[in-house]
């Protein structure tokens, strides 16, 4: 578990403080996490129990965990909040009532999920095929499958959303690039190239920037506006997994290897780490509220499994 003495190495502020950690029922392990700040939730992929972690975003408590498969991706609806997963090997898209802890409709697509990503202004979520090269694209509205787009590549990993444009980036890891989709042809119309980093794995879009930031396991992250122009670099760990954006866009979080780092982010400026927390487990996956101060990270350890949370001091 984490404790107050573990080793947190100050770059400049913020800083980054360790909370007490929560026990989740079920020894497993996690992959993406996502919160829903408007409803003060937070919601783990807890792949190895086949099940949706619903955690209090206040407490840190343990609110259920909903059967869904071996799922990986999650995403909220933020207009009715709503949860999303992809659930693996099970090959679907599920929607989930948080509150009741059910599954309310599930979407058959014809590959195994690996990350999702939500689109509320067209009721939309795209799947990306673990370890092949297509995203599938599920109408919320019927839970339908509506298209397939193919991409320039094979080992797809997170996806991100412009919600002005609804263009959607997928980060290519085998091909050290970004695939942009079409919204309307749901087609693939352009591959940013991202020469300074290679095997693409953390992407986010900075709604309040209007930027691309993304992260390459060579311990590189990069900063492109919307159009695919390289901003600048920032060096960051390496092995690099999930990064999740603050919703004034001035902080992301990124974890990977047991390392969890805060990244300030500026206007048309490079990615700069300015806290860093180092952890005996092997935490990958993270979400941050950047309104109340909270990083979230989920982990397995020998004497059970945990959420917990990491102040954020100013």
């Amino acid at each position: 578990m984490f404790a107050s003495s573990c080793g947190a190495t100050l770059l400049g502020v913020p800083a980054l403080v360790a909370m007490p950690p929560h026990t989740v029922p079920i020894v497993s392990r996690f992959d993406y996490v996502a919160v829903d700040r408007a409803r003060n939730r937070v919601y783990a992929a807890h792949t190895g129990s086949e099940t949706l972690l619903v955690v209090d975003g206040a407490t840190g408590k343990t609110l259920g965990q909903v059967d869904v498969g071996p799922m990986h991706g999650v995403a909220v609806d933020p207009t009715d909040g709503s949860v999303y997963t992809g659930d693996g090997t099970n090959q679907t898209v599920s929607k989930v009532d948080p509150v009741g802890l059910r599954v309310v409709a599930t979407a058959s697509v014809p590959g195994n999920v690996d990350g999702i990503v939500y689109d509320p202004g067209l009721h939309r979520v795209y799947a990306d095929e673990d370890g092949k090269g297509r995203v599938f694209v599920v109408d919320t509205r019927s839970m339908k499958m509506i298209a397939t787009v193919q991409l320039p590549g094979n080992d797809p990993e997170s996806l991100a959303i412009d919600p002005a444009t609804h263009a959607v980036y997928q980060n290519l890891n085998d091909v050290n690039g970004v695939a942009v989709i079409d919204s309307k042809s749901l087609a693939v119309i352009k591959t940013i190239k991202t020469p300074t980093i290679s095997h693409n794995h953390p992407l986010v879009f900075d709604a309040p920037l209007n930027e691309l930031i993304v992260g390459g396991k060579n311990g590189v992250m990069a900063a492109y506006s919307a159009d695919g122009t390289h901003i600048g670099d920032g060096a960051v760990q390496p092995d690099i997994d999930q990064c999740s954006v603050g919703e004034r866009g001035d902080l992301e979080a990124c974890a990977g290897k047991g390392v969890i780092t805060l990244i300030a982010l500026e206007k048309n400026a490079s990615p700069r780490v300015v806290a860093r927390w180092t952890t005996p487990h092997n935490v990958h996956t993270v979400g941050i509220d950047e309104g109340r101060g909270n990083v979230w990270i989920v982990y397995a350890a020998t004497n059970g499994d945990f959420v917990q949370a990491l102040q954020i001091h100013r």
